[in-house]
């Protein structure tokens, strides 16, 4: 039906009745209406004397039009809101899940067996070097190799790399691979002094003793030979970087005391390292040797290691002078081993890169690697270890995992 024009109006000539639909506009939707001129009067006419209106007479305003639009946007931004708060409670619970109470867990840490000749039951401590095993690197395959290495072209070092790789890439979460390079220092005055008067002369006397007329072993420096053999094992590491493309380490740790601090800037210095990851040790407390009341086992100043190795970082917290040895006084192997759980702990939580290096000592590295059947490690020794950190929902005092000999 086409409407007629009388009186320079449009009428419409179709029956209201059948053709009247009310259309309900409720008060609160009246901040939806911006004036837009020159439709200013129609829309605030039809909010504040209307709220019936034919749908015809509706359509044809620019008024509906108006309405629709702001309705649109305001739905979409509502819509918006909602789901950018879903996300955040999402985020949210996601991040508290990662987040691991101290009181109902703890970190578990141990070893992956089959990589290294140190697990093999086969092999004699005794006669065992890891310069003449590369390392120690069982020469294998990997389930990883025929998409990493199909040609066969790569070391065995750069496999294993790659092996380590995809094991933290797969890993459920909260488990956590990393290879530690554990070297014990090289032979300090102090073994050679037990050496030359004997083990029980040496606990009973000597060791309580800062030195003799000759030698000081107190907090004791490294003998020529702990010197060679700390070089030795610089040049290996020179080699199995050039020829093996070892994975070098991306971090460095350190026991406080001179002969670990001597030995690791031997053995490092020099070496052809990343230029984002260079030898610059951080100096850590509990990685320090079993505390007695050996002279030996009494580090020294803080003023002292920053004056001697300038280049070392020192952690947080440490004191100018030490405040755990004591004279005649020693700390129990348990209490050691909680030492020691605590300072791995640190470093895996801590230190996010895989490959860690750690000088140390031998009673410290036991301890660090507590289990059966236990050994003294030879002076100068270099044990490689991939650990693994997963957390557990319960107590527990000690980490786990076997001790690995090495002479």
């Amino acid at each position: 039906m086409v409407p007629e024009k009388e009186g320079g109006s449009v009428k419409n000539t179709r029956s209201t009745d059948s053709y009247h639909v009310p259309v309900h506009v409720p008060r609160w939707l009246d901040f939806l209406y911006i004036p837009t001129p020159p439709y200013e009067s129609i829309g605030r006419e039809f909010i504040n004397k209307s709220r019936n209106v034919d749908l015809e007479t509706l359509e044809n305003s620019w008024l509906r039009f108006i309405l629709d639009k702001r309705l649109l946007v305001m739905f979409s931004f509502v819509l918006f809101a909602l789901c950018a708060l879903v996300s955040i409670c999402l985020v949210g619970i996601s991040d508290a899940s990662r987040k691991h109470d101290p009181q109902n867990s703890y970190i578990r840490f141990s070893t992956v067996t089959g990589f290294f000749l140190q697990d093999e039951v086969s092999t004699n401590a005794s006669t065992f070097s890891f310069i003449n095993t590369n390392f120690g690197l069982i020469n294998r395959t990997y389930p990883t190799d025929t998409s990493y290495d199909p040609r066969g072209k790569k070391t065995q070092w750069q496999r294993f790399a790659n092996q380590v790789f995809r094991l933290n890439r797969d890993s459920p979460h909260g488990t956590q691979y990393k290879l530690l390079y554990m070297g014990r220092h090289g032979e300090g005055y102090h073994n050679a002094a037990e050496s030359f008067y004997g083990t029980p002369a040496w606990n009973c006397y000597y060791s309580l003793l800062d030195g003799n007329d000759t030698v000081t072993w107190a907090d004791a420096r490294l003998t020529p030979e702990g010197v060679t053999q700390a070089q030795i094992a610089n040049a290996f590491w020179a080699s199995e970087i050039r020829n093996q493309k070892i994975p070098t380490p991306r971090n460095y740790y350190t026991s406080p005391l001179t002969r670990c601090l001597a030995t690791a800037n031997i053995t490092f210095s020099g070496l052809d390292l990343p230029g984002r990851h260079p030898f610059v040790p951080t100096v850590k407390e509990l990685f320090r040797e079993g505390i007695s009341g050996h002279t030996c086992d009494r580090r020294g100043s803080k003023s002292y290691i920053q004056s001697a190795f300038p280049s070392y970082k020192i952690e947080p917290g440490f004191t100018e002078t030490d405040q755990l040895w004591e004279a005649y006084q020693a700390e129990t192997p348990v209490d050691q081993d909680i030492r020691s759980k605590v300072v791995l702990d640190d470093v895996f939580s801590n230190d996010r890169e895989t490959y860690i290096s750690i000088t140390s000592h031998s009673g410290e590295i036991a301890s660090l690697l507590r289990g059966e059947p236990s050994t003294i490690l030879m002076p100068f020794c270099m044990l490689i270890i991939l650990g693994a950190k997963s957390w557990v929902i319960e107590l527990s005092a000690y980490p786990q995992g076997p001790l690995y000999l090495c002479s």
